[in-house]
């Protein structure tokens, strides 16, 4: 077995210990970079036991909460770090969120003490906790002792609650432990595998945001290994682009949608991609055309797929490079990563066998703590250490997890259940269509219907929609082909790239009394 190349969570166990083992190592080299700014190991270590000591001052103790509503920035891997020493939880918010959502989001974390950027305090106005502006975050840290903080976390401290992104339903926050960042790919590097081979000389893009568990999870990878994170404030297209040839990128994660963005960029052809040696991906379903387009621009990278959830801490299932030209694995989510247990249950609780779908089961070392303040739904999600995904999907023979759908976007028709993602995924082979949502919609006959909501490749004539339901009973069984199209301009997306099918299917449900048939 080779040797692996340096990682803090193989001598650590917590945030804290790691913060402190990477400045000793890595000293001045530089942590994190946002445009001009930079910081190395050593000034993120000193500036989060100020942080922590002014947590302490504020009078906060372990297990209170710290919420930031900001655009991503160096401060909040601060605070994080901060809050570790401190033993605090931080919870961070989508600043995307109207003023309501996030008020009603701090009210249910009790969050003792909030940092926001300009538009997150224009958002909280009124809030009963006055945000701390970020801009006097610089003053505020450098008035605090650099004292070492004498809190000891362990393994199973809390550390980041985070909120599901709420595709369906009021947003929970989860609860997140120092384990989610170090078990799983300890345990994976103690088998010898490395994964992507994360090492001190790449240079990871930090194109997904800190609210989100791929964003933050993804950072504090690169930065226990001692990698240089480069951050994005939010996601732009050509800023992307831009960074990747600027900063000689090595690694970059990217959901479905943030590559569609990045193709459509003009500068996109002409960008120097070269430096690119790993391409992560996942958050929702990719067609084939779309990934062999990006496959074939990134011609230095290998391709993972991740499939996981907020709840497992996130990734618990990789589709590897060498599946890649698969063609019977085209669709596959991969295989559940060491350490990690997936099983398809059925309705009653049994474990199905192959080729059967039902719902996706997960165990993970990585596994969420709890829903906070929601113990009926923590255990009825969480059981026996299974995680129930609500996701529908079946494995293989030979292991492979296909993901199919959300249990609860599946259309009853006619008494067959359809995945709407079946149906999508084979729309996006036509050529005239960029992207594509299917839903059921009430139908007095069948009990529900699937109609499709397509956008449109401009580059392309526009298709007769009796062309596209030719070209659907070619790809699909006729039960399952939409019996209604609707062209839309765009469809709405949450921050992590998943389509909102509950804002989608809502006008046509409103006024039912059940929401399926």
């Amino acid at each position: 077995m080779c040797k692996l190349a340096y990682a803090a969570m193989d001598d650590c166990d917590t945030l804290d210990q790691a913060t402190r083992s990477l400045a000793k190592r890595f000293g001045n080299r530089p942590a994190f970079q946002l445009d001009d700014q930079v910081v190395d190991f050593e000034q993120i270590d000193r500036a989060s036991d100020q942080v922590a000591e002014g947590l302490r001052a504020e009078g906060l103790s372990p297990g209170d909460r710290i919420a930031i509503v900001a655009k991503d920035c160096i401060a909040g891997y601060e605070i994080l770090l901060g809050c570790a020493k401190a033993g605090c939880v931080l919870v961070p918010l989508n600043w995307k969120l109207s003023g309501e959502e996030l008020k009603n989001i701090l009210h249910d974390s009790r969050a003792k003490l909030v940092f926001a950027d300009d538009t997150g305090s224009t958002k909280l106005a009124g809030f009963e906790i006055h945000p701390r502006p970020l801009s006097g975050y610089p003053a505020w840290r450098d008035s605090q002792p650099q004292i070492r903080a004498s809190f000891q976390a362990n393994a199973e401290t809390p550390i980041v609650q985070i909120y599901t992104s709420g595709t369906t339903g009021i947003p929970k926050g989860v609860v997140l432990a120092h384990r989610t960042f170090f078990d799983l790919r300890r345990g994976m590097r103690q088998m010898g595998d490395d994964w992507m081979g994360l090492t001190a000389k790449d240079r990871l893009l930090l194109s997904l945001p800190q609210f989100h568990i791929g964003g933050l999870w993804w950072a504090v990878q690169g930065y226990l290994v001692g990698a240089m994170g480069v951050l994005m404030e939010s996601f732009v297209g050509w800023k992307a682009l831009e960074l990747i040839e600027k900063s000689q990128v090595t690694q970059v994660p990217m959901v479905p949608a943030m590559i569609q963005f990045c193709l459509a960029e003009p500068s996109f052809d002409s960008t120097d991609l070269s430096s690119v040696r790993g391409f992560l991906y996942g958050g929702s379903p990719i067609s084939s055309e779309l990934l062999r387009t990006v496959q074939h621009k990134f011609l230095n990278a290998e391709f993972f797929q991740i499939y996981g959830l907020t709840e497992t801490g996130n990734m618990a299932v990789c589709l590897r490079p060498a599946d890649h030209g698969n063609d019977r694995l085209a669709h596959a989510a991969g295989r559940p990563l060491p350490g990690v247990d997936c099983k398809i249950v059925g309705v009653n609780g049994n474990e199905l066998p192959a080729n059967q779908t039902g719902e996706i089961c997960l165990r993970t070392p990585s596994l969420m703590l709890e829903y906070w303040n929601r113990p009926d739904e923590t255990n009825a999600t969480s059981i026996d250490g299974w995680l129930k995904t609500g996701d529908a999907g079946y494995v293989n023979e030979e292991g492979y997890l296909f993901v199919s759908d959300r249990i609860k976007d599946m259309i009853i028709y006619a008494g067959e259940n359809l995945f709407p993602t079946e149906i999508e995924s084979a729309l996006l082979r036509h050529e005239a269509i960029r992207d594509a949502a299917v839903i059921g919609v009430p139908d007095p006959k069948w009990g529900e219907s699937p109609k499709a909501f397509v956008v449109l490749n401009e580059t392309v004539e526009k298709p007769r929609i009796r062309d596209l339901m030719k070209f659907a009973k070619s790809q699909l069984a006729e039960f399952k082909v939409p019996k209604s199209f609707e062209f839309v301009t765009d469809l709405p997306r949450n921050p992590s790239g998943k389509i909102l099918k509950s804002e989608i299917r809502r006008p046509y449900w409103q006024n039912q009394n059940r929401k399926v048939n």
